[in-house]
């Protein structure tokens, strides 16, 4: 069994939430995010859902339209 997270199932601070944002809008993969942040990827979709938080890549092309 994979070892737990730091943080799991402890509440989120705000300090934590503002870097779930920041680095949701610096295009940071969800892995990475839930690295940095001692919590498991499921927790931080849970969380950014919940806040409203897009984990989205915004500055990427869609599939497929990438010119040769």
């Amino acid at each position: 069994m994979p070892k737990q997270p730091a943080n799991h199932r402890k509440p989120w601070m705000d300090s934590q939430v503002k870097q779930l944002e920041k680095l949701a809008q610096g295009n940071t993969p969800t892995r990475l995010i839930a690295h940095k942040l001692e919590r498991t990827e499921d927790a931080v979709r849970s969380k950014a859902a919940d806040q409203d938080i897009s984990l989205k890549p915004t500055n990427q092309s869609p599939y497929g339209t990438k010119k040769p």
